[in-house]
């Protein structure tokens, strides 16, 4: 085919080219004429339109994405996860657990125990173990070794104090406590232990007392006897007999007030009994506010608890009616609740030294963790738990040498399965025998009545010697402390005291996500605080109330903070680190030095002696 141009003429270009196609299909398109003026003076014009409908698409797409992420984030939060550094900005949930003297230790005895109990594989873990994040260290404003109390102030407070302050620190000033704080923000509150109400712990949440032997005092808080009135909405635990008045029987009080009858003048429900507990309907029975001391005390260990379950729940079941309760009572409002938990007395086996009891109360706390996991997942407002200890209690190691030569690297579990009652329970029957009948025994029958009805029948302990039993009966020794030493030697575990120790303790939460802040090694008022930035709360200005007496005039004397109690002895250091001055010795804040050997003989639960009241003697 001829062409009217030479080959060598340059045709017009692609671009040109591809110009004019665009042209001639918007005219087909529009109907309208192609206008070769127009097409110069509009060059690009469906590149423009292309981007644009790229634009619109991409924005569309990035809309979906945030739609489908805010989503999953809702579903994320309601399983009580959020993204790194992110917490919830409306209604939620707190809830604190304390395992009172739960070292480390205490869960790898525990977890071996289990195994051991249960025929379980060697990677069966307790839920605890699936929950840890972090490491607290705990020690107090005076003392490398802390007690509850300055412990659990550090919790309440986010401050560091003496040993003995309740929510009191070394300048003898009250500091505001999460829990108060969540109540004046809206939230509902509660307390449940396994100890007195009033011990140091739930005391340190809910009152201000220059020492925790100050009971009395601490219960008349408790119910809003106060400066900032009733701040607890909730309290389940023992301790019944600082609440009722020295005249009634069962009262551990210096004085004649009813405490019982104050707190229904205030309007709270009570219950003292299993009976009115189990009324209660797991919680979707309960008036609150609620003061429920169902053991005249303490508790029992949950080795003998378990002996007595239609008299005392278990610290799972108090648990779980608690949180149903302020689950209810939270349900249409805008503010959820704090609650505290504590695992009371795995401070007190340790005390005793008594690995039987220690293994069963680590695991009756590890059954309410559970629970208290399994109400975050239901439980349709946002929450989180978090747990720690105050601090390690009796220096537990899972070894013990026995004898001078080279030690076994042995532990036998199977020693404590054997045990059926804890050395409290044997050590309060031993008293009761020998007030009864075994002063006038002779020897021999009492060895045979120790060795029948208490080592075999109660501990599972087949090989006592002679020697062990007479042990019992020396002066000096407690029963029950030789009980324990009894199945500890077998065990093989060893103790390096009847107190505290300075160990760092374990941090566990519901996620890491939940509580990234608490992941790794933290001083312990790194919780404290850490609580009440989850809530959002000011403690600084429930503590300004606490120094402002116009709150509660009626209460003003010379002494601004008189109500929390006597003050403090010379012989209390509360700002400095102690320090050596040879044996079973130590310097009062005046310099002086005083023998705790000769101090000792005088003092009681409690660290200060007295009655309990607060009141100077």
């Amino acid at each position: 085919m001829a062409r009217d141009d030479p080959l060598l003429v340059p045709r017009a270009s692609s671009d040109h080219s591809s110009e004019r196609n665009d042209e001639e299909v918007d005219a087909l398109l529009t109907g309208q004429r192609l206008d070769r003026d127009e097409r110069n003076r509009r060059p690009g014009f469906w590149r423009e339109v292309g981007l644009f409908a790229w634009a619109l698409v991409a924005t569309a797409a990035v809309i979906v994405l945030a739609v489908v992420y805010q989503h999953q984030q809702n579903l994320d939060h309601k399983s009580g996860k959020w993204a790194p550094g992110e917490k919830p900005t409306g209604k939620r949930n707190l809830i604190f657990m304390v395992s009172d003297g739960m070292g480390p230790t205490s869960l790898s005895l525990t977890r071996s125990f289990r195994q051991f109990q249960s025929g379980l594989p060697i990677d069966d873990v307790l839920v605890l173990d699936r929950h840890h994040i972090g490491q607290s260290r705990t020690r107090s404003s005076s003392s490398l070794i802390t007690d509850s109390a300055a412990g659990a102030t550090a919790f309440s407070c986010g401050k560091k104090s003496y040993n003995g302050a309740i929510s009191v620190l070394p300048d003898h000033s009250p500091c505001g406590t999460v829990l108060e704080a969540a109540k004046q923000a809206g939230y509902m509150t509660g307390l449940v232990v396994t100890t007195r109400m009033t011990d140091a712990t739930p005391a340190c949440f809910s009152s201000h007392a220059n020492m925790r032997s100050y009971e009395d005092l601490i219960a008349e808080h408790q119910i809003g006897e106060y400066p900032l009135g009733r701040m607890v909405d909730l309290m389940i635990g023992g301790g019944r007999c600082h609440f009722l008045p020295n005249s009634t029987e069962g009262s551990c009080r210096g004085d004649d007030k009813d405490v019982v009858k104050i707190a229904k003048d205030k309007g709270f429900s009570y219950i003292n009994d299993r009976k009115s507990f189990d009324g209660l309907n797991l919680g979707s029975s309960i008036k609150l506010p609620l003061l429920g001391l169902v053991a005249d005390t303490d508790f029992p260990y949950e080795i003998d608890r378990r002996h007595m379950n239609d008299k005392y729940p278990s610290l799972e079941e108090m648990a779980r009616t608690a949180l149903k309760a302020l689950s209810d009572a939270t349900k249409d409002s805008e503010q959820g609740f704090f609650i505290m938990i504590e695992g009371s007395r795995i401070d007190h086996a340790g005390h005793g030294n008594d690995p039987a009891a220690q293994v069963h109360e680590v695991l009756a706390y590890d059954k309410a963790f559970a629970a208290v996991l399994e109400f975050l997942e239901n439980d349709s407002t946002p929450g989180i738990l978090v747990s720690t200890s105050d601090h390690e209690t009796g220096g537990l190691a899972t070894a013990r040498q026995l004898r001078e030569s080279y030690p076994d690297y042995k532990w036998f579990p199977g020693v404590l399965a054997n045990a059926t009652y804890s050395s409290e329970y044997l050590g309060n029957r031993l008293n009761d025998y020998l007030k009864a009948e075994g002063k006038d025994a002779d020897k021999k029958a009492r060895r045979e009545y120790i060795r029948r009805h208490m080592l075999e029948d109660g501990l599972g302990v087949f090989d006592a010697t002679d020697e062990e039993i007479d042990a019992l009966f020396v002066e000096g020794k407690r029963g029950d402390y030789v009980f324990a030493d009894i199945v500890s030697r077998r065990a093989q575990i060893g103790w390096a005291t009847h107190g505290h120790s300075a160990a760092d303790v374990n941090i566990y939460a519901s996620s890491p996500d939940d509580a990234r802040a608490l992941i790794g090694n933290h001083e312990n008022i790194e919780v404290g605080s850490f609580l009440a930035d989850f809530l959002d709360l000011d403690l600084g200005r429930v503590t300004k109330q606490l120094k402002d007496l116009s709150t509660a005039p009626e209460i003003a004397s010379a002494d601004q903070y008189s109500w929390m109690g006597a003050p403090l002895g010379d012989d209390i250091v509360v700002d400095e680190l102690d320090s050596y001055h040879g044996d079973f010795k130590r310097m009062k804040r005046d310099g002086t030095i005083v023998d705790m050997m000769e101090k000792r003989g005088v003092e009681k639960r409690g660290g200060s002696g007295g009655c309990g009241c607060g009141a100077v003697h």
